[in-house]
């Protein structure tokens, strides 16, 4: 459901009124940004498009982890957790306003469990007989591999193994049972959404750097998405590349008017995720690449069980072999995750057996904290974009990426993304975007190994900084902890954020203490709204922490509407559409004020 704007969407017309660009990235996750992004820094003319909102599929429903994958050594995948770790200790340095180190422990309830099954598991990559956990030797051992690759350029400390009663004197509200607890470091996100966000204002800004007289080389929008692949345009009528190869048009459509329009490209990026065989059928390059599956999440608010974690992640192995977890997020507690193939046809949604499955884990580890579903505030669901892996059971699937280059109609190259995870997208995208950069006969000319994203560049180095960057911005209307919810949700970008608060009256919401009128009225100038929960889910934490309520739809809503052009009948469809969307995909029950 869209609610129709009075006023043009800057990023779409910008689409529009240039409908042609070197490459043309589809889908706005993590990596379709982080190839924008890569190539944008290039100084290639690149276009993305998005059907939804950024972040808005598999890139929004993660578990918020930004970590090695211990356990895809057990896969041997060798490769991709070196990667993943030399990636996790980069992220910390270069966005170390959202990537956070996170103490991980691991409850172990036997010593040698696992040893025999284990090398039939590494071999076959399937589960021999009844699941068995692993026990403190295959722990130790896979720890120890995983501290090897954070030797070079590592940046948290190497693993700990702690006996019962130590552990215990850790963590006394742990399983009396356990035997031992293994404790290491990876890092969380705790907004993966604003730091796609970032990625994606880091390569418009790059275009705008390398803009040529016809304008920025690097446009973006979300709510754009593709419908079907035109005809080829030859070189010298109108091919957007000016050699010798021949173009590609492609049908776009604008999501929120309705308006369908021609867009040409030199080379098509799919990073449509779980959707790349749809998108590929769209244009005419039938593929079957893709096998994604299902991960849910609970969220809860329950004080006793985030006291228990004491501000850790409780990683380990349920009784039937999946790897889940617990973590605290905030004031709030994190449960996942489920992994169950997907049914493209259907949304994906937290069912009720998979609440079963996380209160019962809970129950495995926390034997003493009682949890229902009263206390479950929000839950969500997300189709990794996984490769087709028939008899291959879910949780052996490859985590590690590849690149598919096809043909995909007159004059298309199609580069298709499959696979990828939260940790490696920028690795990924440079080696996405070193692909297009060769078939497009250029070099590279930036690495983004070392360059900071968005509001990690200057980020205060520790916590004596923190507080001194908030005083220094600070102010006789917005106080210390205003400030600090700010840096905490833009990083350094809050100094671009305050400087558009401070020129005008400003208050803060009545709904909620956590948005103001003026900051708002940034996010809908600066950050592509198009719907009400863009703000709800995507832009702020609010929906996440189970903090929507019927005033506050109808008070963000209302003080939206101004610069999104939205009369009175469209924002009564954005709250009632607010509303399906948490009730159906997020089990938020939230009944506005509006008929």
């Amino acid at each position: 459901m869209s609610a129709k704007s009075s006023v043009p969407r800057a990023a779409a017309e910008a689409l529009r009124e240039r409908p042609q660009a070197r490459v043309l990235v589809i889908g706005g996750g993590i990596n379709g940004v982080g190839t924008f992004r890569d190539l944008a820094l290039q100084g290639v003319d690149v276009a993305l498009v998005e059907r939804g909102d950024y972040c808005q599929g598999a890139s929004g429903a993660s578990s918020h982890m930004i970590h090695g994958g211990i356990r895809y050594l057990e896969n041997g995948e060798f490769r991709l957790v070196r990667e993943s770790v030399v990636e996790r200790n980069r992220l910390l340095r270069i966005a170390p306003h959202y990537v956070k180190p996170l103490q991980t422990t691991i409850p172990i309830f036997s010593t040698f469990s696992g040893v025999l099954s284990a090398p039939l598991r590494f071999l076959t990559h399937k589960q021999q007989g009844k699941p068995k956990e692993r026990g403190a030797f295959l722990i130790k051992l896979g720890l120890s591999m995983y501290d090897s690759f954070s030797r070079d350029g590592g940046s948290v400390p190497r693993h700990q193994f702690r006996g019962r009663k130590r552990a215990l004197a850790e963590l006394p509200r742990l399983h009396p049972g356990i035997k031992y607890a293994a404790t290491y470091f990876d890092a969380s996100v705790h907004n993966p959404e604003r730091l796609t966000l970032d990625v994606l204002q880091d390569g418009e800004k790059a275009g705008m750097l390398n803009a040529g007289p016809a304008g920025g080389t690097a446009r973006a929008s979300n709510y754009v998405s593709l419908q079907s692949m035109g005809r080829g345009v030859p070189d010298g009528n109108g091919s957007p590349a000016g050699n010798a190869t021949t173009g590609s048009t492609v049908q776009l459509r604008d999501e929120l008017t309705g308006e369908v329009f021609d867009f040409t490209a030199d080379v098509i990026v799919n990073t449509t995720g779980a959707w790349v065989d749809l998108t590929n059928e769209a244009m005419g390059a039938a593929s079957r690449f893709m096998g994604g599956t299902k991960g849910s999440h609970i969220v809860l608010d329950h004080p006793d069980l985030l006291e228990a974690c004491k501000g850790r992640e409780i990683f380990f192995e349920h009784t039937d072999g999946r790897i889940v977890l617990i973590y605290p997020m905030g004031d709030r507690v994190l449960v996942g995750t489920t992994d169950v193939d997907a049914d493209m046809a259907q949304d994906a949604v937290c069912t009720d057996g998979e609440i079963d499955y996380f209160l019962e884990l809970i129950g495995h580890v926390f034997p003493d904290i009682p949890v229902d579903r009263g206390q479950i505030v929000y839950t969500f669901s997300g189709v990794r974009p996984l490769p087709r892996h028939d008899a291959t059971q879910p949780g052996f699937v490859s985590r590690d990426y590849r690149i598919e280059r096809q043909a995909g109609g007159p004059g298309a190259v199609v580069f298709s993304l499959v696979g990828g995870k939260w940790t490696t997208f920028r690795a990924l995208a440079e080696h996405l975007a070193n692909d297009v950069l060769a078939e497009l006969g250029m070099e590279r000319q930036v690495s983004t190994a070392k360059l900071a994203i968005g509001g990690g560049a200057g980020f205060p180095a520790d916590e004596q900084n923190v507080q001194a960057w908030i005083k220094a911005h600070v102010s006789a209307t917005r106080g210390a902890d205003r400030t600090a919810l700010l840096l905490t949700r833009y990083g350094t970008r809050a100094e671009e954020v305050i400087r558009f608060l401070d020129a005008g009256p400003d208050r803060l919401l009545r709904s909620t203490r956590e948005l103001s009128v003026r900051e708002l009225e940034f996010m809908a100038r600066n950050e592509q709204i198009g719907h009400l929960t863009d703000v709800l889910i995507r832009r702020t934490s609010l929906a996440f922490r189970g903090l929507v309520t019927g005033e506050l739809l109808n008070e963000v809503s209302e003080v939206i509407a101004g610069p999104l052009g939205w009369d009175a009948a469209a924002r009564a469809r954005e709250i009632h559409n607010a509303e399906e969307v948490l009730g159906r995909l997020h089990r938020v029950q939230v009944h506005s004020l509006v008929a």
